[in-house]
């Protein structure tokens, strides 16, 4: 199973942000869309990639920096400040076992799927799971059809 497939399962409605947006909003769109990360985009290419990885460590960080002296609001962060400006990138092209090896390699829940400079979409370790069972699934149907109509030796 290449990652296209994948793609084609899960749909390929994206949420993007920019470097420069605040990441307030940028958490209000992952929380209104029940999404873990969204795409970073700066003049049309990928700058990087926000997850909710990103955005509880530095919550952490601002909560202890508070705890030794006043800090700015979390408000007043943007999203370039916490992003994961160079995230692993998968392609269309690229097989589910090397996706998931890159996923664990980099330890990255949430992948870019880039073909050349063009966005494809997001696959998470979710969608590669789903993914997996459901190819499975199907083999299984097909193995037990072909076992039900196995012929006999005359």
């Amino acid at each position: 199973m290449q990652v296209s497939e994948i793609l084609k399962i899960k749909g390929h409605t994206l949420f993007t942000v920019t470097p420069e947006e605040m990441l307030s909003d940028a958490v209000i769109v992952m929380s209104e869309h029940d999404i873990g990360s969204l795409v970073v985009m700066e003049r049309g290419r990928l700058a990087g990639m926000l997850t909710f990885r990103e955005v509880i460590r530095v919550l952490a960080r601002r909560q202890q920096e508070h705890r030794h002296g006043p800090t700015p609001p979390v408000a007043e962060i943007i999203v370039r400040e916490v992003m994961n400006p160079s995230p692993a990138v998968a392609s269309p092209e690229m097989e589910v076992n090397e996706l998931r090896w890159l996923m664990l390699e980099h330890h990255q829940r949430y992948l870019p799927v880039m073909d050349g400079g063009l966005l494809m979409g997001v696959v998470s370790f979710h969608d590669v799971a789903k993914a997996v069972l459901e190819e499975q699934g199907f083999e299984n149907r097909m193995l037990k059809a072909y076992i039900r109509d196995w012929p006999t030796d005359a």
